[in-house]
């Protein structure tokens, strides 16, 4: 049986709120998880990311090899981290936004479920160009002002009202549904038998 992974991951510091939790098989790759997270926000992998767990990271390594960068996520899967290191938390500091991955369980996946899995969500993640946290309460306050002097260009910029309470389900569910098609391994054509002759 397949196992699978319940993650809670809240982003570090932000108000009001902002959480997802959702399942992926335990033996997902690093990289991987890292596309579920991106998904799971809204975010179009636009910096550079890394996970800490124990003293250790995982992230994209540097192409051209300039720098000592972290261990190669698609090397490693949740279930090395959580064996190796015996941890259940995990954080994320890509462009100085902190999400913190809780393990909250692992038990066996649902038949015939597709993975990932949207268990809850709450809050609008930021805008991922938004200038880390301190910038977003920022932006918080001008878009809910319409009097503030940076109402109007925010709200130019962002491309409409912006609203933290709402979690926008359904795009999430299409993204995570993308993911697993994308994911899903493509049944073999069986091969034609030649025909006596």
């Amino acid at each position: 049986m397949t196992l699978v992974a319940r993650l809670k991951v809240t982003l570090f510091d932000v108000e009001p709120q902002v959480l997802r939790r959702f399942d992926v098989p335990l033996k997902i790759q690093l990289n991987r998880l890292y596309d579920v997270i991106q998904a799971g926000i809204d975010w179009t992998d636009t910096y550079p990311y890394e996970f800490r767990a124990g003293g250790v990271g995982w992230g994209a390594s540097d192409p051209d090899g300039y720098y000592d960068g972290p261990l190669p996520a698609n090397k490693y899967s949740l279930l090395d981290v959580v064996e190796d290191l015996g941890t259940k938390t995990i954080y994320d500091f890509g462009d100085n936004w902190h999400h913190v991955i809780k393990v909250e369980k692992i038990d066996d996946a649902i038949p015939g479920a597709d993975y990932p899995r949207l268990v809850m969500a709450i809050g609008t993640f930021p805008p991922e160009d938004v200038g880390g946290f301190p910038g977003y309460a920022d932006f918080v306050d001008a878009m809910a002002d319409p009097k503030h002097e940076e109402h109007h260009r925010m709200l130019e910029w962002y491309g409409g009202m912006f609203d933290p309470e709402e979690a926008e389900i359904d795009r999430i569910l299409d993204n995570f549904e993308r993911l697993a098609k994308t994911w899903t391994p493509k049944p073999c054509e069986p091969k034609a038998v030649p025909k006596p002759v």
